[in-house]
């Protein structure tokens, strides 16, 4: 396993608290960029009256955004190298709020699309060079702390989006789930501009245009293909096209990144075990387990139980609080039993709390449904903190940049992926019962495999050595 000293981690000097400062300003800044990412679902409708079109034309606006951040996200890393990463993230900051007003002032579908291409534009730069900033301004020590500071976005926004954006809809306007993102896009750029230091690298490296331009298309086909996956009635041939395509195109910018002297991406940073196991292999297969629960917990308690919106809502709220009753406990858990034990443990709790929603129905009580979304919210928070840290615990300074935009590329296709996964096992489903609408049994089958992956991912975490990013847990310490 590739690792590197305690020394070689630091930063230049710091003041005491600022990994913590930028830590809470980069989250900030990731909770607006979530929270508009689901806000929006629950408007298209009254959006596509707005704009005279049919609600279905208006996901567009959900591809557009999708497909301009697959692009753009590979280049992040150089850029923040060539300009500095605080830089890159001030722009990322300017660009998201601007084309949020944007959206918020169009009148029809074209302007709409286009401020949606932006804002995927200042996505692709948000995300990765954000982690850039928290990894270079936190010593190991600092950076467990670090991480969990900018995971609990990923975990809060995705569960309040819909909620918010639909009472948002009904109250004020469609309008307004662009507009909030103004005060706090405001916020975000005056304490960057304030409080996080301007680093780079003092030797960048030339651009490297065909890795630039291979990765970015295969990533864009890959992720729409997992995207229509989703939508069987669009037709499978597009689908499997899309996918193919992306496959072969991946594999020809792999090759190029492995051959080029300047290539836009090292990929050396897989040859780091803890960052291959926690991204590329078992990682990227937790997180689709993951990424597929809030997806199916919405549809079976609304359509498989018959539950209201509103008693709904309730479910999920307690899932939410799983997510942040956990974040108390997660780092002294870490010290105390570290990574390795605590990603096979959690993860395979975490699984199973998974694949338990498939024994509940309509008759379960109320109170034994609580409690298992709290638990499958615990675990979840856990799993997603533990992962996100030991992924950079051992990656060596000139590799940050390029480990950060891989962790967020591997992170994209298995958000998507999860979401295709599991509306292509209710699918399936659905067509080996001959059933004309979605059933109970279908989201039992579901939460089953979902389940049975994740004990996959979790116990794959054996490969891991007992003391795997002690030095970021201080599990070293202690024993």
């Amino acid at each position: 396993m590739t690792s590197i000293n305690e020394t070689e981690d630091l930063p230049a000097p710091a003041s005491a608290g600022l990994a913590r400062r930028v830590a809470l300003i980069v989250a900030v800044a990731f909770f607006m960029q979530l929270l508009d990412s689901t806000i929006i679902s629950t408007s298209l409708p009254q959006m596509g009256t707005s704009f005279g079109v049919p609600a279905v034309a208006m996901s567009i606006g959900i591809t557009v955004y999708m497909l301009t951040m697959a692009v753009f996200v590979p280049l992040s890393g150089w850029l923040a190298d060539r300009f500095g990463a605080r830089n890159v993230f001030l722009l990322a900051i300017a660009l998201f709020t601007l084309a949020s007003l944007a959206c918020g002032l169009s009148h029809g579908l074209d302007e709409f699309v286009a401020a949606r291409a932006v804002q995927g534009l200042g996505s692709a730069l948000m995300t990765p060079v954000g982690r850039i900033l928290v990894l270079r301004n936190a010593s190991k020590s600092e950076l467990l702390e670090a991480t969990a500071l900018i995971t609990w976005p990923a975990l809060f926004a995705p569960v309040i989006g819909p909620v918010l954006g639909g009472f948002i809809t009904t109250a004020l306007s469609w309008h307004w789930n662009f507009f909030i993102n103004i005060p706090l896009g405001f916020v975000g750029f005056a304490l960057v501009a304030r409080y996080v230091p301007d680093t780079r690298e003092a030797d960048a490296k030339p651009l490297d245009w065909t890795g630039f331009m291979l990765t970015g298309i295969g990533l864009g086909a890959m992720l729409y293909g997992l995207e229509r996956i989703a939508h069987p009635e669009d037709g499978l041939k597009p689908t499997f096209i899309l996918l193919g395509a992306g496959l072969v195109v991946g594999w020809l910018a792999v090759r190029h990144l492995r051959q080029a002297r300047h290539p836009l991406l090292d990929l050396g940073a897989f040859r780091v075990q803890t960052f291959a196991l926690s991204t590329l292999s078992a990682g990227t297969i937790f997180r689709v387990a993951i990424n597929a629960t809030p997806f199916l917990l919405p549809l079976l308690f609304q359509v498989g139980f018959g539950l209201s919106p509103v008693d709904a809502g309730v479910m999920i709220l307690a899932y939410f609080l799983g997510n942040l009753g956990m974040k108390a406990v997660t780092t002294p858990t870490l010290r105390r039993f570290g990574f390795r034990r605590v990603l096979i443990v959690n993860g395979v709790i975490a699984s199973l709390s998974i694949a338990a929603c498939a024994a509940i129905s309509p008759s379960t009580p109320w109170p034994l449904l609580v409690a298992l979304m709290l638990v499958a919210g615990l675990s979840r928070s856990m799993q997603f903190t533990a992962l996100n840290t030991l992924a950079f615990a051992d990656i060596a300074v000139a590799q940050r940049s390029s480990a950060a935009t891989l962790s967020s590329m591997l992170q994209q296709v298995a958000m998507l992926f999860g979401v295709a996964v599991a509306a292509a096992i209710l699918n399936l489903s659905q067509i080996a019962r001959e059933g004309t609408e979605l059933d109970l049994a279908d989201f039992r089958i579901a939460f089953l495999v979902i389940g049975a992956l994740g004990l996959v991912a979790a116990f794959r975490f054996l490969a891991l050595e007992p003391g795997a990013g002690a030095e970021v847990s201080g599990h070293a310490r202690r024993n």
